[in-house]
């Protein structure tokens, strides 16, 4: 190497350096925040408690849209968060994303796949920061669902009863053809 390669190698160095004592400034000076702060704290430990929302993501998501949900409508209004959900897809800890996934994506293709994921995480963080629970799988369908869908579930998942009840001989068929 001749002596201006290596100048400009300590000046990189250096540069580097500054750079990485600056971002440990403002991680420090987060941190600070957050720890002065029950409500940050409490919503943090809230969200981590979603498969693929570490704590760096926990601390993005209520620093893009603050642990209040009444400036929201309804969590259609939030932004996408499609970095948990592909750590929540990949996580073996809990499976809950990775099977929705990999039953959507037969259907609907990968990227649209891993968007509906995250619009269910989205939905999962909505509904736990407006109503202060834990997050609940099975409460997470139920969130934002428009009421003729809910309806047309209903009536299928009665169909498919009858249908069930009728082969097994514990229906008469006639009652199946009555509905």
């Amino acid at each position: 190497m001749t002596d201006v390669q290596k100048y400009r190698m300590r000046l990189v160095c250096a540069h580097m350096d500054y750079i990485t004592a600056e971002i440990n400034d403002v991680d420090k000076m987060i941190e600070n925040m957050i720890s002065s702060n029950p409500d940050f704290e409490n919503a943090i430990q809230f969200l981590c408690t979603i498969p693929g929302v570490k704590h760096a993501s926990a601390i993005t998501i209520i620093s893009e849209i603050g642990t209040d949900m009444s400036h929201f409508r309804g969590s259609k209004r939030l932004s996408a968060l499609v970095q948990c959900a592909y750590a929540a897809v990949k996580s073996d800890k809990s499976p809950y994303y990775k099977k929705k996934y990999e039953s959507l994506v037969k259907r609907r293709g990968k990227k649209r796949a891993i968007i509906a994921i995250a619009r269910m995480i989205l939905t999962a963080i909505y509904q736990m920061l407006s109503t202060g629970e834990q997050w609940n799988p099975s409460d997470l369908y139920k969130i934002d669902m428009p009421v003729a869908l809910v309806e047309k579930q209903k009536a299928k998942a009665i169909k498919q009863a009858k249908k069930l009840l009728q082969r097994e001989g514990l229906l008469p068929p006639d009652e199946l053809l009555a509905s």
